[in-house]
């Protein structure tokens, strides 16, 4: 199966043979070239990776040659649509936009379930990290790195007390990275202590034998404290454990990353608090990797406030260093987790970045003054902090007193911190010491195991463990006859391979539409009047997802969302064909070869001129832009006037525009100017061109036009036209 860029992802053809597929690689792949200065267009790059080899370039880009860098960190995007054929669809769309690292978080915590999870979820809210969705999706992940010209890393959770099993499925199907942090278990999940640290034992070294990363989860006190800003110390203590435990298991340290987490957002003084912060971070624990993180925490309904703050945290990244940059979807606030907000956090990261290559060589942190003292101070309460764990009698005796997320920065303690017992939480008596004689037939295990002497390896002992023989891996497909990938995909069957689309932000074809009004209403009244705007216009189940007061009595903002019960049989649709357009290259070079200069004028009685002058002034990228010179005789301008400047000029074009359209005024003037043309003996030799907000080309060709623009035409459209029109006159 090979991906065609112009076609859809093809769902039921990806599924198909999967119980015999097997990863193509297991392990973390960093971005390839990161520390070599490169040329992409007119521009020297310094902080770059490899370029893609198929990628949708920033919007701005268009400035620039459609040049698309690729920052030299990898990329995240998390995923949580709960449903893991539309997540794939959203990964494929990540990856074009420079997305690497694909996370999936599934809409049921993994942490809260015992065992691994076969077949199905079985009832239980949300989609399971099963095997069948795991190899689904890194199959899809070994496509879409073909597609796009870059190896992709896929990533989820070893959490909960099934950590252990769920490792070993994910070392079995090749996933590259994952979450695991024995203090989250313990702290978040009420995990008994013992219990979470031995099960990450096992955990962590399934995942050094399978090369995967591991990221903490140490920035989740700064996520749940009152006062994020007071732990800084505390989740530097949590680091270290984090980091020395999993290094004393036989993870590599370039195989670790913390997940590191700004404290504050504005409208804290956030730089000021958050760099002593990660400077300081980087100075403890230089030889592991960063994984930098906007903090969901202070993340509301508001996706322009969330991507401020994102922009800000990187550009603590590019001050400090980020080996990962993760990118919340920045409608985290919502809790809706669509397609286009997964590209925004992405579109955000690398263009942040890219825009701050080099930043480093230029701008240099103080040390000597209050950073160099904040980040001392906080580097020496973390030292304390340790140094009492250590007094109480360690780790399990500190968080039995409440040491963790107490929202007083130490020493100084609140005593609203989260206690657990060392003999309570879930898991609670379930470890045992291993027998004498405890054998366990398998490649990769932790602690003691008595191997029999006529064994060279333990897992010889049954010619081979799951690691060694994949044959042995026992695949069971999805079990529930009711909520399964092929029931979903059958609900949906009409939109795949047919004509027929539906609006969708989460899941193929939803329906689910997204609406700003504006009301001028105060915040209460103007959130119900919007549900009603919505309802009135058609949708079902429509919620207000975010409301923004800009006056307490003049208006409130509202977005809101809803879904339609209709189709668009896209065979019905009537589509003009596209206007061809040269690159501004191309048109700067014709032009400059042989010169061109037009004549433009608003015609008849019409008074407007703003579109006119934006298709001509250089300001607003028009024809001047690429060298054409213009004569603009203003608004009202008869017919024969405009003409008549075109002979005396020698022009090689007439630009007329209009926007009244009563009785049909607009196609009248353009036909006046095509007959005038004729009369005066110059049509074949001037390209006559009209545009305005009601003008089309097919009217404008029926009215004798060369062409016609109409709403949301640009300079260059206009400029690419003449050029070509020109070539075959003079043909």
């Amino acid at each position: 199966m090979k991906l065609d860029p112009n076609k859809k992802l093809d769902i039921k053809e990806l599924l198909k043979d999967l119980d015999k597929y097997e990863p193509r690689r297991r392990g973390w792949h960093w971005r390839e070239g990161s520390n070599e200065k490169r040329t992409i267009g007119d521009f020297e790059y310094h902080e770059t990776s490899e370029s893609l080899k198929n990628s949708i370039p920033l919007p701005g880009s268009r400035g620039f040659g459609y040049i698309d860098p690729q920052p030299d960190c990898v990329i995240t995007t998390e995923i949580a649509s709960g449903r893991f054929e539309d997540d794939i669809r959203r990964m494929r769309m990540a990856a074009w936009h420079g997305a690497d690292h694909l996370m999936v978080i599934r809409t049921a915590g993994q942490s809260h379930i015992d065992s691994l999870l076969e077949g199905t979820n079985q009832g239980i809210g949300g989609i399971m990290v099963t095997r069948k969705q795991v190899r689904a999706s890194r199959k899809a992940c070994d496509l879409i790195e073909d597609e796009v010209g870059r190896p992709i890393n896929f990533h989820s959770y070893i959490s909960g007390v099934a950590g252990p099993d769920i490792a070993v499925m994910f070392a079995e199907e090749g996933v590259n990275g994952a979450h695991q942090d024995p203090q989250y278990n313990v702290l978040y999940r009420n995990v008994n202590m013992v219990r979470s640290f031995v099960d990450a034992c096992e955990a962590k070294k399934v995942m050094a034998w399978a090369d995967m990363l591991q990221i903490d989860g140490a920035h989740n006190a700064n996520a749940t404290a009152m006062k994020a800003w007071k732990v800084m110390p505390e989740l530097m203590v949590q680091h270290a454990i984090n980091t020395a435990f999993s290094v004393k298991i036989g993870i590599k340290p370039e195989n670790i990353a913390l997940s590191t987490v700004p404290p504050t957002a504005p409208p804290a003084p956030c730089m000021r608090l958050d760099l002593p912060y990660a400077v300081a971070l980087r100075d403890l624990f230089r030889d592991y990797k960063m994984r930098a993180q906007q903090n969901t925490k202070y993340m509301e309904s508001d996706t322009r406030e969330a991507a401020v703050t994102h922009t800000l945290n990187m550009v603590i990244s590019r001050l400090t260093s980020a080996d990962i940059q993760s990118t919340i979807t920045p409608d985290e606030g919502r809790n809706v987790p669509w397609h286009y907000n997964n590209i925004a956090g992405t579109m955000t990261a690398k263009q942040a970045l890219t825009g701050m290559d080099g930043f480093r060589e230029m701008v240099k942190l103080d040390r000597e003054g209050p950073l160099g003292d904040k980040v001392r101070e906080l580097k020496e309460r973390a030292i304390l902090f340790m140094e009492e764990m250590i007094e109480v009698g360690g780790y399990f005796k500190a968080v039995e007193q409440g040491f963790f997320i107490d929202s007083g920065e130490y020493p100084e303690r609140n005593g609203d911190g989260i206690p657990r017992q060392i003999d309570g939480g879930i898991g609670y008596g379930f470890i045992y010491e291993r027998d004498e004689d405890y054998f366990a037939p398998v490649s990769v295990h932790y602690g003691y195991n008595n191997i029999p002497a006529e064994f060279e390896k333990a897992s010889d002992a049954i010619g081979g463990d799951t690691f060694e023989d994949r044959s042995k891996i026992q695949y069971i497909d999805e079990l529930d006859e009711h909520d399964n990938v092929n029931v979903r995909l059958k609900e949906v069957e009409k939109y795949y391979d047919t004509n027929l689309v539906r609006p969708e932000v989460e899941w193929r074809a939803d329906g689910t539409v997204l609406l700003t009004i504006f009301l001028p209403l105060d915040e209460r009244t103007a959130e119900f009047a919007a549900i009603k705007c919505g309802e009135k216009m058609g949708l079902e189940d429509v919620t207000v997802v975010h409301k923004q007061c800009i006056h307490p009595s003049e208006g409130t903002f509202c977005e809101v969302k809803g879904r339609v019960n209709f189709d668009i049989n896209i065979d019905e649709l009537v589509i003009p064909e596209k206007p061809h357009v040269l690159s501004e290259a191309e048109i700067r070079e014709d032009i400059q070869n042989k010169p061109m200069f037009v004549v433009a004028a608003t015609v008849g009685e019409d008074e407007h001129s703003v579109g006119l002058k934006e298709t001509l002034d250089i300001k607003h990228g028009g024809i001047e832009a690429f060298g054409i010179k213009y004569e603009y005789l203003g608004t009202s301008c008869p017919v024969e006037k405009l003409v008549d400047a075109a002979i005396e000029t020698n022009a090689d074009a007439i630009l007329l525009s209009t926007i009244i359209t009563h009785d049909d005024v607009h196609i009248k003037n353009m036909k006046k100017v095509h007959d005038l043309a004729i009369e005066k003996g110059i049509r074949d030799k001037v390209m006559i061109v009209c545009g305005g907000t009601q003008v089309t080309n097919e009217i404008a060709r029926e009215a004798g036009m060369d062409a016609g623009f109409g709403r949301g035409s640009h300079g260059i459209e206009v400029a690419s036209f003449l050029v070509e029109r020109r070539r075959e006159m003079n043909a």
